[in-house]
């Protein structure tokens, strides 16, 4: 009998060295490799399964090339990587060409990054409407605080009685409807 409980506690003798031994170790220090950290957003999220979010969309795009690095300019691609939901109206490249000359150039420099922080955000709404969601003469707000006014006839959509709305493309963050102007905002805004 007594060597049975001999037995018995040398197990549980063995078993608690077992355990405090993991416990009692010290964790390893993280080498420089582990502690590798990304700077930025959503943004720089890297996945190839999910559906993109509006900005990668542009950049997916070879029409939106000038919105895109319009919108590194403005510091704007973080905030339109995040969750939304977002209604961004995009102008193409062949929209931005439009603009008188030397007006695009003169947006892209550091001095004049609010004006253009201005104009892009007059691009967006802060929900996502839907094509069959658009009425005849309804006014949007937008992010700048501004105010657009849709224009439908015939299924077609108008913005601001100047800029065609072309196509619309879902996003997981909003909707992008592919637009032929850029649009400026009303002065004061």
């Amino acid at each position: 009998m007594r060597t049975i409980m001999n037995l018995r506690w040398s197990l549980v003798l063995v078993a608690a060295i077992s355990c405090n031994q993991g416990e009692n170790s010290s964790p390893q220090s993280p080498t420089q490799s582990d502690t590798t950290s990304v700077s930025g957003g959503q943004e720089k999220v890297k996945d190839n399964e999910s559906e993109k979010d509006i900005v990668k969309v542009a950049e997916g795009s070879k029409d939106h090339t000038t919105l895109v690095e319009a919108l590194q300019k403005a510091d704007l691609v973080t905030a339109l990587s995040n969750a939304g939901p977002f209604t961004v109206f995009a102008p193409t490249n062949a929209a931005f060409d439009k603009l008188p000359a030397g007006t695009l150039d003169g947006l892209m420099k550091p001095d004049k990054k609010d004006d253009l922080r201005n104009i892009l955000q007059y691009h967006v709404a802060l929900s996502v409407l839907k094509p069959e969601s658009f009425q005849d003469g309804q006014v949007l707000g937008m992010v700048n605080g501004g105010n657009m006014t849709i224009n439908v006839k015939d299924g077609k959509m108008t913005l601001n009685k100047s800029a065609h709305v072309i196509t619309s493309v879902p996003a997981s963050n909003g909707i992008i409807y592919v637009v032929d102007a850029v649009l400026l905002p009303p002065s004061g805004k």
